[in-house]
């Protein structure tokens, strides 16, 4: 078992970091499988193990967030919109919150690609003319916006008007 154990935990790991949309309960379905599964090896994970699980998790949620803040993935399948990025940036918070885990490095890269999201938005809308692909009420964005540290400015007042009354979700 002992043996094994490096790719045991290895395939855990990669399950957990290629979990899809639900990377906290795949999470908690690796460590379950690893400790107590009536099926699985009923190991001891040492704290190494399990901050190689979280940061496969937290890996995992950096990249749908920042997903659905890239303009280029508006035209993808995979494109769920701002929306669905503020619903995976509050699950990762609560994530963090249970698992005393640092919000920061994500936070970080999530407010500059919001950023960026917003700056390519504004410029598309001028130059194309087309509706927003914005599916979130500016209140919402403003709220997002405050729980990455991101101050609007009057530039970005003109979204008020572009943005749904209702989100879309």
């Amino acid at each position: 078992m002992t043996d094994d154990l490096p790719e045991i935990i290895e395939n855990e790991w990669y399950i957990v970091r290629y979990s899809g949309e639900t990377p906290e309960i795949a999470y908690n379905s690796a460590i379950y499988q690893l400790t107590r599964a009536q099926d699985g090896p009923r190991i001891c994970l040492t704290d190494a193990h399990v901050a190689l699980l979280k940061n496969a998790a937290v890996e995992r949620f950096l990249e749908i967030i920042v997903r659905d803040l890239q303009h280029a993935n508006s035209t993808k399948s995979i494109y769920r919109g701002i929306c669905r990025s503020i619903i995976n940036y509050q699950r990762f918070c609560t994530f963090c919150s249970r698992q005393d885990l640092e919000v920061s490095r994500v936070r970080r890269r999530a407010a500059d690609a919001f950023l960026r999201f917003l700056e390519q938005e504004m410029q598309q809308l001028q130059a194309v003319g087309r509706p927003t692909i914005i599916n979130c009420t500016y209140a919402e964005l403003q709220s997002f916006a405050g729980e990455l540290g991101v101050e609007l400015n009057d530039r970005h007042t003109v979204l008020a008007e572009l943005c749904p009354a209702a989100p879309f979700s």
